[in-house]
C-alpha cells in the first residue's frame, strides 16, 4: 500500500509518497492539468518500484494507492478517481489539527503539508470519507445549486446594504416593506424606488401611479392608498445634496438587485431541470421540508456514489448535523460540529426549518426538544440530524419517505 499526500495550489501539486512503515519513497512537484496527472502516475510508479523485493513483484499490479488532498471535487480529483486511486477529500481544519498533533515543529512548507496529508491517510484512512465517483449529472447539480445559492447570498448582501442606506434618508420605503412583509428585492419595492428615489418624489406620488405596482395582489386599492399616505408622512430633514447622493447609490443598487433576481431565476430553472432528471430526485422530494432547490442542493453535496456514506452517522458527520461531545474528567460539553460540508449543513437546516411547518412528525420532534429547554437553533439542528438519518435510510433502500417507518421509534406525541 502506498499513501500519497497532495498539497495543491492553483498551478501545481506537491506530492509525498510513503509506505506503511512511514518511509518516504518519493517527493515531487507536478503541474496542474493533464501533464500533471501523467507526472503523478510516474511518481507513483517510481515509488512502487522501491517496494519491489523480487522479480515476481514486477508482475504484481495489485498496489493500492491512497491519496489525501484538501479538495473533494474538480477535474484533478475526478482524474485521480478515474485512474483507480482511492482519494480522500480531507477537511482543511482536520488536516491542520493533525499536523499540529503529529509534529511539534512550527515550521510550514508545501512538502511538509503533503507529508502530513500522507501520514493522515496512512494512520486514519479507515475513518476518512472517500471521494466517490459521482455521476456527471450529480456534479452538474452541485455546480448549479452552489452558484444559485451564491447568487441568493449576494442579493441578500445587496438588499441589506440597501436597507441601511434607506434608513439614512428614506425610511418610509423600509416601513412599507415591513408593513406588507415584503423583501426589499420584491418588484413592488423596487418599483416604488424607481418612482420615488427621494422623499420629495415620494410625497408627490399618487395612488394611480402605485396601483400598477400592486398587480395581482388582493385589496390593492387600500394598499395603494396606505402606501401613498406612508410616503407623505413627515420625516427628519436631510440636506438636498446628501439626499441626491443617496438617491444615486440607491438607483445603482436597484439595478444590481434586479439583475441578481433575474440571474437567480435563470439558475433556479436550470437547477430544477437538472435535478428532475436525477434518479434519486423522487426520493429527495418525498422527504419533509424538501422542495426542488433544497433537494438539488442536498443531492449535489451528497453525490450519488452509494459507497461514500457507509452509515447514517457518516452522512450526518459530513453534513455537520451530528453533535460533538467533549469530555474531560467531570466536564462534559456537547456542542455543534464545525468540520464538514458547510453547503450540506445550510441545506439541511433549511430543510428542518421548512419541515416543522409542513410535517406534523417533524414539528412534534422539534417541540419535544423545545419542551426540554433546548433553544430554537439547537432544536432545529437536532431535527436536521434526525432528518438526515431518515434521508440516508431512504437512499440506502431506494424507498420514498414513509412517516410510519421513519418515526417508528421516536415515541412522539403527534396530533391526529
Amino acid at each position: 500500500m502506498l499513501f500519497v499526500g497532495d498539497d495543491w495550489a492553483e498551478d501545481h501539486h506537491d506530492l509525498v509518497v510513503i509506505d506503511n512503515n512511514q518511509k518516504v519513497l518519493a517527493r515531487a512537484r507536478v503541474p496542474e492539468g493533464p501533464a500533471g496527472i501523467t507526472a503523478f502516475t510516474d511518481v507513483i510508479a517510481r515509488a512502487a518500484l522501491k517496494t519491489v523485493t523480487s522479480d515476481d513483484d514486477l508482475d504484481d499490479d495489485a498496489v493500492e494507492v491512497m491519496v489525501g488532498i484538501e479538495l473533494n471535487h474538480g477535474p484533478w480529483v475526478q482524474a485521480l478517481v478515474a485512474a483507480g486511486y482511492q482519494v480522500f477529500g480531507v477537511d482543511p481544519l482536520q488536516a491542520k489539527r493533525f499536523r499540529e498533533s503529529w509534529s511539534n515543529s512550527k515550521t510550514k512548507s508545501d512538502s511538509g503539508d503533503a507529508l502530513g496529508l500522507a501520514e493522515l491517510v496512512r494512520s486514519r484512512h479507515r475513518t476518512l470519507t472517500t471521494v466517490g465517483a459521482d455521476s456527471e449529472g450529480s456534479a452538474a447539480i452541485r455546480i448549479l445549486a452552489r452558484e444559485h445559492q451564491r447568487a441568493v447570498w449576494d442579493r441578500t448582501r445587496q438588499t441589506n446594504r440597501l436597507r441601511s442606506t434607506l434608513r439614512e434618508y428614506h425610511p418610509a420605503i423600509v416601513t412599507i416593506a415591513a408593513k406588507y412583509d415584503l423583501p426589499l428585492h420584491d418588484k413592488t419595492i423596487l418599483g416604488l424606488l424607481t418612482l420615488a428615489p427621494t422623499p420629495t418624489a415620494g410625497a408627490a406620488i399618487t395612488v394611480r401611479q402605485v396601483l400598477p405596482l400592486l398587480a395581482r395582489r388582493h385589496d390593492k386599492d387600500a394598499k395603494a392608498a396606505w402606501i401613498v399616505q406612508a410616503l407623505q408622512q413627515p420625516q427628519l430633514p436631510v440636506g438636498p445634496e446628501i439626499v441626491e447622493a443617496y438617491a444615486i447609490t440607491v438607483r445603482a443598487a436597484t439595478r444590481v438587485i434586479s439583475s441578481a433576481s433575474s440571474h437567480i431565476a435563470e439558475l433556479e430553472e436550470q437547477v430544477n431541470a437538472h435535478f428532475s432528471r436525477h434518479p434519486d430526485a423522487e426520493i429527495y422530494l418525498s422527504q419533509p421540508g424538501i422542495g426542488q432547490v433544497i433537494g438539488a442542493r442536498l443531492c449535489g453535496e451528497y453525490g450519488d456514489d452509494s459507497t461514500r456514506f457507509r452509515t447514517a452517522k457518516d452522512r450526518r458527520n459530513f453534513a455537520q448535523t451530528s453533535p460533538l461531545t467533549r469530555q474531560s474528567g467531570k466536564l462534559r460539553i456537547v456542542c455543534a460540529r464545525k468540520a464538514g460540508n458547510d453547503w450540506a449543513l445550510d441545506a439541511a437546516i433549511l430543510q428542518a426549518n421548512a419541515a416543522i411547518m409542513h410535517d406534523k412528525y417533524a414539528h412534534a420532534y422539534y417541540r419535544r426538544q423545545r419542551d426540554r429547554g433546548v433553544k430554537h437553533n439547537a432544536a432545529l439542528r437536532q431535527l436536521a440530524n434526525k432528518l438526515t438519518g431518515i434521508l440516508h435510510g431512504c437512499l440506502a433502500r431506494h424507498h420514498r419517505y414513509d412517516p410510519a417507518i421513519a418515526w417508528a421509534n421516536a415515541d412522539l406525541e403527534v396530533p391526529a
